[in-house]
């Protein structure tokens, strides 16, 4: 399924986790990570260009979610992770609401129990994606569909293309610090060798952190393609997970609604929805 305007390319696997297979500008080459079709052919978003993270976000201690009086607990759904990761929508294949030229619209109903962790909460996620000429706008929401408050959370997870001279700008207020898993241990202030407050290139970082405080605003440049992308954040996410792995051509970073481990995780009201926009506004020097 593919989207088109102007210079820009789009192509969305909704039978993949409901993700981003491409995201490319004419000329310019991959803005994000390009998944290959043995990615797609997985049935997962695990390898693709951005995926959505329903009901939750990054890693879940053993499994176990207390949540007021109940203790939830959940499956180990990533490959060689031992807590249950990013929720289910990555995991499953998504049905086409709608689709044109430059929309689309795709939906996901979770019942209780199944997919990857096995949430047991009924739930609906849907995804909007609007392209113009000038970038791309996702909307994101998670419906409860228990008669019941439950505990939510949803992000974007996109992996940007990343060259040597890649650069990120972003203002952030504290960070998670982490164990050996990379789950939270305590917040503490953002570090000087952390601090993004003016651009700095990723390179060499290695981080795979979640920070807070975050304004909803972050810049990714490529010096030599002479491009930058300003993502911007509706008030949903306010977390943000930067992740820069050692040896890859990608890096993350991820919207988000909580920090890692449920810290945070929202209750959302019987009925209720939570949700917001992310978009990717490209701009040429």
């Amino acid at each position: 399924m593919s989207l088109r305007a102007g210079r820009l390319a789009l192509d969305l696997a909704p039978e993949a986790g409901g993700s981003i297979a491409r995201f490319a500008m004419e000329g310019v080459g991959d803005l994000l990570r390009p998944a290959s079709n043995a990615a797609l052919a997985t049935g997962t978003g695990k390898d693709t260009a951005c995926y959505p993270l329903v009901p939750f976000s990054n890693r879940i201690a053993n499994g176990r979610l207390a949540f007021g009086d109940e203790v939830i607990h959940l499956h180990a759904s990533w490959p060689g992770v031992r807590h249950p990761m990013h929720g289910d929508g990555w995991a499953r294949g998504w049905g086409v609401v709608r689709h044109d030229r430059l929309s689309a619209e795709l939906a996901f109903v979770h019942e209780r129990g199944e997919g990857a962790a096995g949430w047991p909460f009924r739930y609906r996620a849907r995804q909007t994606f609007a392209l113009d000429e000038t970038g791309l706008t996702i909307g994101l929401s998670i419906e409860n569909l228990e008669d019941r408050g439950v505990p939510a959370g949803l992000g974007l997870h996109p992996f940007f293309a990343r060259d040597a001279d890649t650069e990120l700008t972003c203002r952030l207020g504290g960070v998670w610090q982490t164990d050996a898993d990379v789950l939270p241990l305590q917040r503490a202030p953002v570090p000087p060798e952390w601090d993004f407050s003016r651009s700095r290139r990723v390179e060499g970082m290695g981080l795979d952190h979640c920070f807070d405080g975050w304004d909803g605003l972050a810049t990714v440049t490529w010096p030599q393609r002479g491009l930058r992308v300003v993502l911007s954040a509706t008030e949903a996410f306010r977390h943000l997970v930067i992740h820069v792995p050692d040896g890859q051509s990608y890096f993350c970073v991820e919207p988000v609604s909580h920090a890692n481990g449920a810290v945070g995780l929202a209750r959302l009201a019987a009925g209720a929805t939570l949700g917001g926009e992310i978009s990717f506004r490209l701009v040429t020097f």
